[in-house]
């Protein structure tokens, strides 16, 4: 049986004051840093078999760490990162929610919109990304486990699109990836099965929705 992991970067500073993302290129704090030791330890017991992540420092930094304790190389690919949320990349929440409130009130409803202008929307994410897990798939032998090293936003659409969960309903149900907890999915008859959701060790950061 397949298994794939779905595995979000630590905390960074910015996570932790509340700031968007998107795709700026940002390292992990110490606390994050210290999740991603945790977490490693408790990903290596899956025993993975491929390790794969998005190039973005903070996925990067937090893949070092199972690729540290399994000695596994790491795969970079650029499809893994988060979602772009165009202007929005570098404020606060509440600064994004002063001066885009109609977009903010969109988001909540479910609706998929650019984000900040010129950024990206799900179905922007969903087919970059799951071309990526599409093509590592192939590779993945009958008993490999493959761990995804990405973002809260990427990844809940990537788990969302391999079990058949239509985005907005995955988007207002599943509450998002916690820092450094991931998704555990199985591959059965039928297709791609969720095994667990947030799973994960110690205390973690839970950084909403795009940041």
């Amino acid at each position: 049986m397949r298994r794939l992991i779905v595995w979000r970067h630590g905390e960074t500073d910015h996570n932790a004051g509340g700031i968007w993302q998107g795709q700026l290129d940002t390292d992990l704090s110490e606390r994050g840093e210290a999740q991603a030791r945790e977490a490693a330890l408790a990903l290596a017991a899956l025993a993975p078999t491929k390790i794969v992540s998005s190039d973005l420092r903070r996925a990067a930094q937090t893949a070092a760490a199972l690729g540290g304790v399994t000695t596994l190389p790491i795969g970079y690919d650029a499809r893994l990162r988060e979602i772009h949320v165009g202007t929005w990349q570098g404020l606060t929440q509440g600064d994004v929610a002063e001066r885009y409130p109609e977009e903010v009130a969109a988001l909540s409803r479910g609706e998929d919109i650019v984000r900040g202008d010129h950024g990206e929307s799900v179905a922007h994410v969903q087919e970059r990304a799951l071309a990526v897990i599409q093509e590592l798939l192939a590779e993945l032998p009958g008993d490999g486990t493959l761990v995804v090293t990405t973002h809260g936003v990427t990844g809940r659409t990537l788990v969302a699109a391999l079990i058949g969960l239509e985005q907005r309903q995955a988007w207002l149900s599943l509450g998002g990836l916690r820092n450094c907890h991931w998704a555990e999915l199985a591959e059965h008859r039928t297709g791609w099965r969720m095994l667990s959701w947030n799973a994960g060790v110690g205390e973690s950061v839970v950084s909403t929705s795009d940041r």
